[in-house]
């Protein structure tokens, strides 16, 4: 016989009941936990996740037996109570119970101008929200408790629905738990919360509290308090309080509303009711210490007894929640590993730049992808020379193209942030942006840039030309009209605790993506184990180098070729030395030069023309010499390894100057062993070839000297043959760093630069879960990842693994990473915190007992 399970629709909310946040929601437990601290709560019953949904499916609770816990004629609330405060849910409503009788009742008790204030509100919540009628029918002209007011809202609803408003407590309280049971599972509903987080099928659950009125003779009111600002995280009561009033209606600037704390601006609760603010006092700290965490608690005072309604999570910006959460830490509160653990890695970028003000207005005129974050005002311009006229001039300016070349690095040097028509989250624009540290958004679609014109055209019709105000906003991934108020960097005492927790929790290295010596002081400020990528070729794109570059690539043969980069030489070199200062010690990995050498030569019939005259060559000569060096596929053509097995002079001089740094610097401080890397290797042979070379230039240069050094000799893995053939290629690589952002690229057959026009409408319809460009796709990318791992270690144990693409600041990569054994991951500098909390929190959760 099949056992009956008796069903239970609410339970009354008391310190032993069965109450959990899984099926009563957070805010039926956060209650449950006040009631336990015996704090002022009033009696409340919960439903549970399985009870609201039977309503929603027509099934009701015994309505009159809910009611009848709460004794003669009561007045409660009805409150939504979902799993996490954060996903919403349908508004609150009050007074319900109101009828005719009970508002005769309080006319005695509490005067007819409170009375009526308590009905009118409960008649237009119930009209607007339950019966859905038009909400203008019901905002009366008259004072709220007027006689007149009152017999208006009844008149309206009895014209709109042809009978007169419930007057059974019973029907109204039903009908209300019917209207918010629906509209949680309605369409709309739904997708607000899962733009949240929240799973389609997450619940709601609903509580009932007996109402505290607010309204009435001696000190009644409503109010909220909370003790720290949840923009700065610092220790201030905030909060208002009004007299006379329900729910938040103290927030709503009303005429008569006090502060909480004496203020010079007018009256405050702490004069007026000094006892009561003195209790709200106590209770904060008691919920801080209690429920380990800040709270905003709402209260009313009803004929001057004071009642807790509820606590909820005091709202915060990334920089309060570091601070809250270092706070709580230091007053033992709670452990710095769970400190650690309350903080979002990605929120922390918030903290590392300027950003725009989330509560300021503002008007935006382009959407596109936020690909570095951070927010800059600045005057548009369209070109890289215009951007470096702007910064000598001292005036911020905002760099738009329709995408970046290498051609444009000194330009976003210059600007103050960056936005282009095309690309996506790693494409050279963002990629550049995001080492350098400056705001930018790609992918921008609804802008076309018309450079005949000289005018950027918005899809709202502005027309802007250079020399206009805008703003970005590279966390968002939006462009406003003229500038907007920022928020300042909070790199303060509390962010350098929570990454010195970080860093002790880590067990995977760090480093960060560093090409100048700038970047390379970022990353020591933000606390990188050292360099894992620098891309050297960004080193000659400044003026007096790009000029001899291009001389390079015109020379008549190798003589000719080693005889202008002896020029280049001593340059590499104290960049090199530089770096290796700021550094201290710590490992420095420097990619060989990697780029095709048409990046280095201009592309319009003018800038042709110009180098030829720079040159003292005919327009014939260079022109032919652009052309034959151009590529149908410039990423899959002479660039790499290739590039330096064809021209070596190239590589002979880059490593030359690496060694020679390497011996001033260890000569002036600490010991270095550079790491050389060798870029866009696919077989064995390159690295053979490559190696040979380098050896011997080791050899020469220790003899030259008279000096002896060591260095460390490896590959970085772009190519999915690479990958395959990891076993052959360890054995002359004392490091594989995997270079995701080509693997990637060439794993799926897709160009990071135009995969951003299609890539949201592939998610969308779940051709990829995610841009594989932004997250790492640990399937198929993934597999090659492990393949080389697995076979590099089998062919030479020691040899250190890494990636040192876009994906290494990512949680979900450095969690693949460290499954897979990797030693570290390379990020840009402005993404090291993100990385070491995101990785600090995945060494902290497989500690804890029973994973």
């Amino acid at each position: 016989m099949q056992k009956l399970v008796e069903r239970i629709d609410f339970i009354q909310i008391t310190p032993d009941a069965d109450i959990a946040a899984l099926r009563h929601g957070g805010r039926a437990k956060c209650l449950q936990r006040l009631i336990r601290l015996d704090l002022p709560v009033p009696r409340t019953v919960a439903l549970s996740f399985d009870a609201v949904h039977r309503i929603a499916q027509g099934q009701m609770p015994d309505v009159a037996a809910l009611l009848a816990l709460f004794g003669a004629a009561p007045l409660v609330s009805v409150r939504p109570s979902s799993e996490d405060p954060d996903w919403g849910g349908p508004g609150a409503i009050l007074n319900i119970g109101m009828n005719d009788t009970r508002h005769a009742a309080l006319c005695d008790s509490h005067g007819e101008a409170a009375a009526n204030a308590l009905y009118l509100r409960f008649i237009q919540a119930y009209a607007i929200h339950v019966a859905r009628l038009d909400p203008d029918m019901f905002e009366v002209e008259a004072e709220a408790g007027s006689d007149a007011a009152l017999r208006a809202a009844l008149d309206a609803y009895q014209e709109e629905t042809d009978g007169p408003f419930p007057q059974d407590p019973a029907r109204q309280l039903g009908e209300v738990l019917r209207s918010m049971a629906r509209a949680w599972e309605g369409t709309t509903a739904r997708l607000l919360r899962q733009a949240k987080g929240a799973p389609a099928d997450a619940g709601l659950g609903l509580v009932v509290q007996e109402m505290a009125l607010g309204l009435g003779p001696e000190e009644s009111g409503s109010g909220l308090i909370q003790f720290v600002d949840g923009e700065t995280g610092q220790r201030r009561i905030t909060g208002r309080y009004l007299g006379q009033s329900q729910g938040r209606a103290a927030m709503t600037g009303r005429e008569g509303t006090l502060f909480l704390t004496r203020d010079a601006r007018g009256p405050a609760l702490e004069d007026r009711c000094p006892d009561i603010f003195a209790q709200l006092k106590r209770y904060g700290d008691t919920c801080r210490i209690n429920l380990r965490e800040e709270m905003q608690i709402e209260f009313t005072i009803e004929s001057g007894q004071l009642r807790v309604l509820d606590a909820v999570r005091v709202a915060r910006r990334a920089r309060g929640a570091v601070r809250i959460a270092v706070m709580l830490a230091d007053e033992g509160i709670i452990p710095r590993e769970e400190a650690l653990a309350r903080i979002e890695p990605r929120a922390v970028s918030e903290l590392l730049h300027s950003q725009v003000d989330p509560a300021g207005p503002r008007h935006a005129i382009a959407h596109g992808i936020a690909a570095s974050p951070g927010g800059a005002t600045g005057r548009l311009v369209f070109g890289s020379a215009a951007a470096q006229a702007s910064a000598a001039r001292g005036e911020p300016c905002i760099l738009v193209r329709r995408e970046t070349t290498p051609e444009d690095i000194r330009g976003m040097h210059a600007a103050a942030g960056v936005m282009t028509e095309r690309g996506g989250m790693t494409s050279h624009a963002a990629v550049i942006a995001r080492g350098l540290g400056v705001p930018c958004v790609v992918g921008v679609s609804d802008m076309r840039l018309d450079l005949r014109d000289w005018v950027l055209v918005t899809a709202d019709g502005h027309r802007l030309h250079e020399g206009d105000i805008i703003t970005i906003d590279g966390t968002r991934g939006q462009a406003l009209l003229g500038e907007v108020k920022m928020l300042p960097p909070a790199l303060d005492d509390a962010f350098q605790a929570l990454m010195g927790w970080a860093e002790a929790a880590c067990d995977i290295g760090i480093r960060a993506n560093a090409d100048t010596p700038a970047d390379a002081q970022t990353a020591r400020r933000f606390g990188a184990d050292g360099i894992g990528l620098c891309r050297t070729e960004h080193m000659f794109f400044d003026a007096d180098r790009l000029t001899v570059m291009r001389e390079m690539i015109f020379a008549a043969g190798p003589q000719d070729r080693a005889s202008v980069l002896e020029r280049l030489l001593p340059m590499q070199r104290a960049d090199f030395i530089r770096l290796f200062e700021i550094m201290q010690g710590l490992p420095v990995c420097i990619r060989l030069f990697d780029p095709p050498l048409h990046e280095f030569l201009p592309q319009s019939r003018e800038g042709v023309r110009e180098l030829a005259e720079a040159l003292s060559l005919p327009l014939s000569d260079v022109s032919r010499r652009v052309q034959a060096l151009s590529e149908f596929n410039p990423m899959l053509g002479m660039r790499g390894v290739r590039l330096g097995i064809t021209v070596p002079e190239i590589y002979d001089m880059q490593v030359r100057a690496i060694f020679e740094a390497t011996i001033e610097a260890s000569v002036k401080g600490d010991p270095v062993v550079p790491e050389i890397m060798i870029p866009l290797v696919s077989a064995m042979r390159e690295v053979e070839l490559v190696k040979t070379r380098i050896d011997a230039l080791a050899a020469a240069v220790r003899t030259e000297r008279g000096v002896d050094f060591d260095y460390r000799l490896g590959v970085m893995v772009e190519t999915p043959r690479a990958a395959l053939r990891a076993d052959d290629i360890a054995q002359h690589a004392a490091f594989l760093s995997f270079g995701t952002n080509d693997l990637t690229q060439m794993t799926y057959g897709l160009s990071r630069d135009d995969a951003g026009r299609f890539m949201g409408s592939y998610v969308k319809q779940g051709v990829f879960a995610e841009d594989p460009f932004h997250t790492l796709d640990t399937e198929g990318v993934g597999e090659l990842l492990i393949i080389g791992a697995e076979r590099g270690r089998r062919a030479r144990p020691d040899v250190v693994l890494s990636i040192c693409g876009e994906h290494g600041g990512n949680a979900e990569s450095i969690s693949f990473c460290r499954q897979a054994g990797f030693d570290y991951v390379s990020c840009s500098p402005f993404r090291v915190p993100v990385a070491r909390l995101a990785a600090a929190q995945l060494a902290l959760a497989d500690r804890r007992p029973g994973k």
